[in-house]
């Protein structure tokens, strides 16, 4: 069957599947790309395998990439009833790897992955602060705190990676660069359940099928 009604019916889902597998790609290279910098971080004692790299790291990335893709998706066909929720995609970056073996009490006594804790939060904040929805007032505060802590994981390289690292050395400031860069892209990316719909309706009040 052919026609104007039946093109709008089939291109819909094509599109879908076309901007959550983009999202997903993205993701991956995202989370593929950060993983030098923790490899960076840990210096000659980084160790690659599969379940702390392909589990922890990339699976989070497909996840959250996945789910900014088919919120572009929602927001480009007019929205749905409480899609905006997507907008704690990120979240995946830090749930995921505490359900790792152990992961969780590590986090709980010695600190380890409050890394990932931290971009998460940033991309959360920063994510709405750009967006340009909701009370100027919240956007800056929130705008602040990302900030702030996207400082602090930036100068903590140094601290972290030792004397090799430090900002005024090369190598020190490519691992600050990249880490600043990933976490910014994150957060852009990370407005598009924020931003406004387009299609048939722009309420957000009315639930959409």
């Amino acid at each position: 069957m052919t026609g104007p009604a039946s093109g709008t019916a089939d291109s819909r889902p094509r599109s879908g599947l076309v901007l959550v597998t983009a999202g997903t790609i993205c993701g991956i290279a995202w989370a593929a790309g950060f993983r030098s910098y923790m490899s960076e971080l840990a210096g000659t004692s980084s160790q690659i395998d599969w379940a702390g790299t392909f589990a922890a790291i990339l699976l989070p990335g497909a996840v959250t990439g996945g789910l900014l893709g088919w919120a572009e998706h929602l927001r480009r066909t007019g929205g749905r009833s409480r899609w905006r929720w997507l907008a704690l995609a990120p979240l995946a970056l830090a749930i995921v790897p505490m359900l790792m073996p152990g992961a969780l009490v590590q986090f709980l006594t010695r600190g380890l992955g409050g890394g990932a804790v931290a971009v998460a939060a940033i991309a959360l904040g920063g994510g709405y602060a750009v967006s340009g929805r909701g009370p100027r007032w919240a956007r800056l505060v929130t705008g602040v705190a990302g900030a702030a802590l996207l400082a602090a994981l930036t100068l903590a390289t140094p601290m972290i990676g030792g004397v090799r690292l430090a900002l005024s050395e090369p190598r020190g400031a490519w691992v600050a660069v990249l880490v600043a860069s990933f976490v910014v892209v994150l957060g852009l990316a990370s407005a598009i359940p924020h931003l406004p719909v387009v299609g048939p309706s722009t309420d957000d009040r009315t639930p959409r099928a």
